[in-house]
């Protein structure tokens, strides 16, 4: 595999990676009554965006060496 071709596999992984990332652990203002006035009710209370980029990295670092890997395996068939 490419430079080109790890980077472009690397930000694909790393954004499917984070949306699933995402939701994890996020509680809305409604669920504990701490709505602030004027937002949203639905609205996460600590979405806790920093760890979820961390999670989301890790697993794009994984899935982009295990392409790294496999590719040129399949390729030299």
């Amino acid at each position: 595999m490419s430079l080109t071709g790890g980077i472009i596999v690397f930000v694909l992984a790393w954004w499917i990676s984070f949306f699933a990332v995402l939701p994890i652990g996020v509680k809305g203002q409604w669920e504990d009554g701490s709505t602030i006035p004027g937002t949203e009710e639905a609205a996460p209370k600590n979405p806790m965006l920093m760890k979820k980029v961390i999670w989301a990295t890790g697993g794009a670092v994984v899935v982009t060496a295990l392409a790294g890997l496999f590719i040129p395996l399949l390729l030299a068939q």
